[in-house]
């Protein structure tokens, strides 16, 4: 896979349709996961689950030019597919009242069987899928592994609330955990 030069964008007649089309192949291809983790936890219906789906891919297809390298394109990736999913939820609000997450999350946009996942892995996706916009956002992130600093910068948050937040975080998943344990 080649490099993408984030210079090349400083003047954007330098990027070309087919240019731009193969950097955001290459991006999806190779990053995919990003995209399908972030419409997992925002996202409960089928149908849903597409709308957001293409929706994300249309705001990454049309933000490609405004990638400066300023951080990691998983980054930047993240960073677009959580701000497109919580602006997409507030403006379908209105069609998620009422509805529930799927009994046991049927219908993923993954490719694995539904025989081949974790119940636990379906479990705290589940819960993530329960928490406010920002909290569900820095869940997914630390589930990867990202940094706080990293954290920080994608959520638009500071480093110390970040901290505070995936501590509450942990202790509502655990209190939760041994609620459902004593049921």
């Amino acid at each position: 896979m080649s490099r993408f030069c984030p210079q090349a964008l400083l003047d954007p007649k330098r990027v070309l349709d087919s240019e731009r089309d193969r950097i955001f192949g290459d991006w999806l291809a190779s990053h995919k996961g990003i995209l399908f983790k972030v419409v997992h936890a925002y996202a409960f219906e089928h149908a849903d689950r597409q709308d957001l789906f293409q929706e994300i891919v249309l705001q990454v297809w049309r933000s490609v030019d405004a990638f400066r390298g300023e951080s990691s394109v998983p980054t930047w990736m993240y960073r677009v597919a959580l701000n497109t999913a919580m602006a997409w939820t507030r403006k379908e609000d209105r069609h998620q009242r009422g509805k529930q997450p799927l009994e046991g999350m049927e219908g993923l946009l993954t490719t694995e069987s539904s025989e081949g996942r974790d119940p636990r892995v379906e479990w705290l996706y589940h819960q993530i899928a329960q928490l406010k916009d920002v909290d569900r956002s820095v869940a997914l992130l630390m589930l990867d592994g990202f940094s706080y600093k990293e954290i920080s910068a994608i959520a638009g948050i500071t480093e110390s609330n970040v901290g505070v937040k995936i501590s509450r975080i942990k202790a509502a998943l655990a209190s939760k955990g041994a609620e459902e344990a004593e049921s």
